[in-house]
């Protein structure tokens, strides 16, 4: 793969995971809760299936970038170091930064400058009675379990304790014997997700790159690792006892070299990838040669040809006003 210019790009697959609790919700009594979704197929017909939330798989690219960035000296606030749920506007720092009569492209401006992890995943400015949000630049929508491919089945789980002869209530102490109920997951579920490689240091309000095209670039760099990452480990719930069989990961990557999107496809519709070949032929003709095609038919498959792409992309330049 020759080097070239990424504006953005699109991941469409099936990934089959088996005994997981990515997608719990909470409990109710001594059950824990898996959470299901009805979505309606191509024929029309509603189903009812698990799936993992969009939040869960951002969370876990939010994270392998987080790492990456620390790893790498990216620029990053005192909260965002941390990894503060809050991002920057937990930063002292860069609270007494600016007043509510500032503009908002300048807020925009500290905020890209300042923290990576924040202008790349996104945030909602309210200190100092703001209001500037920061669009992300990573999409995730529903992990969604394919109708007849998906079962959850729910296991009894007895926690106990040896040491009986404590003088602490078995409630107080979370002694003694705890029944419970807790569900695994297992699957083929249909995954789609976007990035807009181009936004990476963009500020949306004043049309202009915030930071130089060395720092530029490393973010690119950052980000896609962790795009990649988020698939070779999903971290999230109840790992420590149910870490998520991948058993199979097939698709395609769609990626764009201009202002055109990188095209998608639900692979709830199993033709998605003839879908997307036809899409990405037709936008090749509206403009030439923007839209590369690249299907793969295993996790190793994917990661082989993702590391090409990190290694010979650069992030795409929107014009500046």
């Amino acid at each position: 793969m020759e080097t070239k210019q990424l504006s953005s790009l699109s991941i469409c697959g099936q990934l089959t995971i088996n005994m997981h609790s990515l997608n719990n919700e909470g409990g109710e009594g001594n059950q824990i809760l898996t959470r299901q979704v009805t979505i309606v197929d191509k024929e029309g017909n509603f189903k009812t299936v698990n799936a993992v939330s969009g939040d869960m798989l951002k969370h876990i690219q939010a994270e392998h970038f987080w790492n990456i960035a620390v790893e790498n000296g990216l620029s990053l606030s005192s909260a965002c170091r941390k990894f503060d749920a809050n991002r920057i506007t937990a930063d002292d720092e860069f609270i007494k930064s600016f007043k509510k009569e500032t503009p908002d492209a300048d807020v925009l401006d500290l905020v890209i400058k300042k923290s990576s992890l924040s202008e790349v995943e996104g945030i909602l400015i309210t200190n100092n009675n703001k209001n500037v949000p920061r669009k992300s630049c990573a999409e995730f929508g529903w992990l969604i379990g394919l109708p007849d491919k998906t079962k959850t089945e729910n296991y009894f789980h007895v926690k106990l304790v040896a040491d009986s002869g404590s003088k602490e209530s078995g409630e107080g102490a979370n002694l003694g014997q705890n029944i419970f109920h807790r569900p695994a997951n297992s699957g083929v579920y249909a995954l789609v997700s976007n990035f807009d490689i181009c936004r990476v240091g963009y500020n949306d309000i004043s049309k202009k790159y915030a930071i130089d095209d060395k720092e530029r670039n490393n973010r690119v760099t950052a980000l896609l690792k962790s795009i990649l990452y988020t698939f070779i480990k999903p971290t999230g719930a109840m790992r420590n006892t149910q870490n998520p069989h991948i058993v199979d990961f097939n698709g395609v990557i769609t990626l764009s070299s201009k202002a055109i999107p990188a095209p998608t496809t639900s692979p709830i519709n199993d033709k998605y990838v003839e879908e997307i070949a036809s899409i990405a032929v037709t936008l090749n003709k509206i403009e030439k040669e923007s839209i590369a095609f690249i299907p793969f038919d295993s996790l190793s498959k994917f990661v082989e040809e993702f590391e090409k792409i990190i290694a010979n992309a650069t992030g795409y330049k929107l014009k500046e006003a």
